[in-house]
């Protein structure tokens, strides 16, 4: 059960059904498996949650939907979450995990959508333009 990092792998949860759902934000994506039945085990990236999103605010930003819905500690959840940097990958979790949950309990509509929690935040960076520094940002321009 214990793999090279010291804590819990996904090899663990090999053979038990799950729900799933995807989330993303920005350049990060979110595989979320939910597991019901579990101990409240948080696995992302194959590290504990605490080890992988050191931020108090991007930790207490994904675990948002299961405070909401009373499941805190009450289902085991395995994260796979690449690209982007740990804000966005933060905020993929908490839609995958939004989503997720949705995928358990459809009656949770309601409460995860007044919360804004299964809209997806379409920003992204935008392109750079020929001729510009940057996307918007042009040259100096010459006085004389």
């Amino acid at each position: 059960m214990a793999g090279a990092t010291g804590g819990i792998t996904f090899e663990a949860f090999k053979g038990r059904s799950y729900v799933e759902g995807v989330g993303r934000r920005k350049r990060a994506v979110a595989r979320v498996r939910l597991y019901t039945g579990g101990t409240g085990v948080f696995i992302v990236n194959d590290k504990p949650v605490q080890d992988y999103f050191v931020r108090p605010q991007d930790l207490h930003h994904l675990l948002e939907p299961l405070r909401l819905v009373g499941l805190e500690g009450k289902l085991d959840v395995t994260v796979k979450v690449e690209g982007g940097g740990l804000t966005g990958q933060a905020g993929a979790v908490r839609l995958g995990l939004a989503r997720a949950l949705l995928a358990i309990d459809p009656s949770l509509r309601p409460s995860l959508k007044q919360r804004g929690m299964l809209t997806r935040d379409p920003r992204e960076k935008e392109r750079k333009k020929p001729g510009l520094k940057q996307a918007r940002k042009a040259p100096q321009s010459p006085k004389r």
